[in-house]
């Protein structure tokens, strides 16, 4: 058994001008972006062959005029023949999204502007520790922009967080590929108790009460407010548990891909690695179709309502479907157990599994003993209502003080000098699992064991003869002729599949020549 499973993330930063407050943040957005570019000199765009935003999983597709704007983020416009198709296209310019504000980068990721947010898409990882590395070298890259923009005489700030305090909301998705076999009723009926209660594990924590935060206190979770719907395709509004958009960036027949966007943007290694790590474990569960009877005694009678309740105290009693009352942790602990007893019907855990096992176990128990100095350096929530307890405590502070409201952004801030956790990292009171050195190759390298390798290495190698790339394929200028790279199985285009093609190819036609006679 293992938790190992092509994941990756996507984060959409919070960014400010403090010399121009009402900057326009689509434009910011772009401005960051095209800094990046810069300071690079990457200038791939993003091919949107295979995106599908309204395929539903539930086995219907949404009309295009029915669906809300803010859905319609594929652009199919423009496209590319397959490799080895004899159609040609020449308009290189046509792949290219206006301002530069969509890049491929280097180590295999989407850097980009979304719904008004710079995003960092994470390129393809194989394990829950590498999707944390990957997810991190997005703070690198999100660092390197921010300098450049200081070089030219900007300050912005970036800030890896969910909330703007006002209403709104952005996100920090997850994307888990598993198998189209599965059914997704069960993940439905499975997944929803364990992502209503994760928080407890992974939640980065918030002041305010409420989607505007018309309310004081403090509460675990930045996304759990903004929780609208148990099951739905909308992203950005009627916001659900279970996503249900099925675009598996792969080969449809064989894979699925569940999109997760109520989860927060961890600093925090551990809080990211038990996000990710318990989320794979679970689904596999489900995969293997060896669900016990007990999981059916953690369905919550109003899951939405719980996502709140949970969020606010997370040792609530929660009413369950059967008519008893379990809090978080019992919850986490039916699944935690499950999991464990079929890892052992199936030959004991992998190393990657067995660290996710340990740390789940090991920050419920901490949590139920409510050791929280143990707990400090790894649950990020934790951390941050431990700091803001403390600031209130020596100042006699009310949950609604500008002051608290301050330091809880001010968590987030990706600003070198400004930033909290980076503070707390360098007084050794975050538990990490990557140095600074790894998370700044991670930024500049993609993968070795995934698609993202190849994607990534083609960049690097030849970024102007590579127009544009996508997750499912990359687009190739061969002496102005354009053809298209089919990537569709994630596990391919590795290091060891076409390595030492890569490294011994002159130029993209070179590359292409010794792919056809492999």
């Amino acid at each position: 058994m293992s938790v190992r499973r092509i994941v990756g993330t996507e984060t959409e930063f919070g960014i400010l001008e403090s010399a121009d407050s009402g900057a326009g943040p689509i434009a910011l957005s772009a401005d960051l972006v095209e800094a990046y570019s810069r300071k690079t000199g990457g200038a791939t765009g993003w091919d949107f062959h295979g995106e599908d935003p309204l395929n539903d999983a539930r086995g219907y597709r949404l009309e295009r005029g029915a669906a809300d704007p803010s859905m319609l983020t594929d652009n199919s416009e423009y496209s590319a023949p397959a490799f080895g198709n004899p159609e040609r296209v020449t308009d290189v310019a046509s792949l290219r999204r206006p301002r530069a504000a969509n890049l491929v980068l280097a180590n295999g990721a989407r850097l980009y502007v979304d719904h008004a947010h710079p995003e960092y898409s994470s390129p393809e990882t194989s394990s829950p520790r590498a999707a944390v590395l990957w997810d991190r070298a997005g703070e690198a890259v999100a660092v390197g922009a921010m300098d450049q923009l200081r070089s030219e005489g900007r300050e912005v700030a970036v800030y890896k967080n969910n909330v703007d305090g006002k209403g709104a909301a952005y996100g920090s998705h997850e994307n888990y590929l598993m198998s189209r076999d599965t059914s997704f009723a069960d993940v439905v009926r499975y997944m929803t108790p364990f992502f209503v209660t994760r928080p407890i594990l992974c939640g980065a924590g918030r002041v305010g009460l409420g989607q505007s935060s018309e309310f004081p206190g403090f509460q675990i979770s930045q996304r759990a407010d903004y929780v609208e719907n148990d099951v739905g395709l909308e992203t950005t509004f009627n916001r659900p548990i279970i996503n249900t958009r099925d675009e598996p960036h792969a080969d449809y027949s064989l894979y699925r891909r569940l999109h997760v966007i109520g989860g927060d943007a961890n600093l925090f290694d551990i809080s990211n690695l038990l996000k990710i790590g318990t989320t794979s474990a679970v689904l596999w569960l489900i995969e293997i179709d060896e669900v016990p009877l007990a999981l059916d005694s953690a369905l919550l009678y109003s899951p939405v309502a719980a996502t709140w309740q949970v969020s606010h105290d997370p040792e609530a009693g929660l009413d369950m479907y059967d008519g008893t009352t379990k809090n978080a942790s019992q919850i986490q602990r039916i699944y935690l157990d499950a999991v464990c007893e079929a890892v052992e019907r199936h030959g004991g855990p992998d190393p990657d599994t067995a660290e996710v096992l340990e740390y789940w176990q090991l920050v419920l128990d901490l949590l139920d003993r409510r050791d929280w100095a143990a707990a400090t350096p790894m649950v990020e929530w934790v951390a941050k209502r431990d700091l803001l307890e403390g600031m209130r405590e020596r100042g006699h502070l009310a949950w609604d003080d500008d002051k608290l409201r301050a330091l809880d952004l001010q968590w987030h801030d990706l600003r070198p000098g400004k930033s909290i956790v980076e503070k707390l990292d360098a007084a050794g009171r975050v538990k990490r699992l990557f140095s600074r050195d790894e998370v700044e190759r991670a930024a500049a390298e993609a993968p070795k064991d995934t698609r993202a390798f190849l994607r990534g290495g083609l960049v690097s190698k030849f970024g102007a003869a590579v127009p544009a790339a996508g997750w499912d394929g990359v687009i190739l200028d061969d002496s102005g002729d354009l053809v298209r790279l089919p990537t569709l199985h994630p596990h391919r285009a590795t290091e060891e599949h076409v390595g030492h093609m890569l490294a011994e190819s002159q130029d993209v036609g070179d590359f292409l020549r010794r792919l056809a006679a492999e």
